[in-house]
């Protein structure tokens, strides 16, 4: 058997070193190039526009552009990124999302109250009754977690 010592040498080894920005990803096993960084979440939507409200009332965002009848995209500001673009498509959402949302609120039950207010919907998507997040639906019913307050988040 390894020692624990050994084992975090071994983990070491494999996980790639985070490259300084405008340095590029070289050595042994690792590709040429700059690494790439988060830019924009597309969300497909009945309603663009009214889904963008949402999200940018959610994380004091603001719609940054809008092209009538296609897509609205919301950010911090127009210079802040990752932003969320609304794009429309005529079908429903059917199925659970394999993608979504963890919001990092101060007070999670005060920010679930809030969010019901603005149209979201508590969602039971079979996480059981002793986790410490709040599963949720956006007007379209798009899942995302609110998390009990953590460190970190943009």
């Amino acid at each position: 058997m390894a020692s624990l010592e050994g084992l975090a040498g071994w983990a070491d080894r494999l996980r790639p070193r985070r490259p300084q920005p405008g340095r590029r990803c070289e050595g042994p096993g690792k590709l040429s190039g700059m690494p790439s960084r988060l830019y924009t979440v597309v969300v497909d939507s009945k309603d663009p526009r009214r889904l963008a409200e949402f999200w940018a009332a959610v994380l004091d965002y603001q719609v940054v552009y809008e092209e009538p009848g296609s897509e609205v995209v919301v950010a911090r500001d127009e210079q802040t990124y990752p932003g969320l673009i609304f794009v429309p498509v005529p079908e429903d959402k059917v199925v659970k999302n394999r993608l979504h949302l963890d919001l990092n609120p101060d007070d999670r039950d005060r920010e679930v109250e809030r969010l019901e207010k603005l149209g979201a919907t508590k969602a039971d998507v079979g996480q059981g009754p002793d986790v410490t997040w709040v599963v949720m639906r956006d007007p379209e019913g798009n899942e995302f977690c609110v998390l009990r307050p953590r460190e970190g988040g943009v």
